[in-house]
């Protein structure tokens, strides 16, 4: 599954989002003009593009989340992964850590993940 990759812009609106939502988009623009000092206009334009890629949709004025954070999050790692490395978690790993050594606690809570996720 592709997933829309967000710019930065639309990361910062869906940030807002995820942690106010449900959030009616008059209040939206309010608290993208106190954080980001935003335009009603802008704020309005990234909504729609974030909302025209499935991410959010804005039904009465109400913004909710069609996806959560996490999943979103999720998606966007799994295509990294089939982009750069063959969908291979394993090539990652390899990768990563041929330019950064893991610590002690590092490795444990690794081996501690994959070993809850034995069958």
């Amino acid at each position: 599954m592709v997933t829309y990759i967000m710019t930065e812009a639309e990361n910062l609106l869906a940030e807002l989002i995820w942690e106010k939502e449900p959030i009616r988009s008059g209040e939206l623009v309010k608290l993208a003009a106190q954080r980001f000092g935003w335009k009603k206009s802008t704020t309005y334009t990234v909504l729609r593009k974030i909302c025209e890629n499935d991410i959010f949709q804005n039904q009465a004025a109400v913004v909710t989340s069609k996806i959560s954070k996490e999943e979103y999050t999720g998606r966007k790692g799994e295509q990294y992964l089939q982009e750069n490395h063959n969908g291979s978690l394993p090539n990652f790993v390899a990768a990563f850590l041929k330019r950064k050594k893991l610590s002690k606690n590092d490795i444990e809570e690794l081996v501690t993940l994959i070993d809850e996720y034995k069958d």
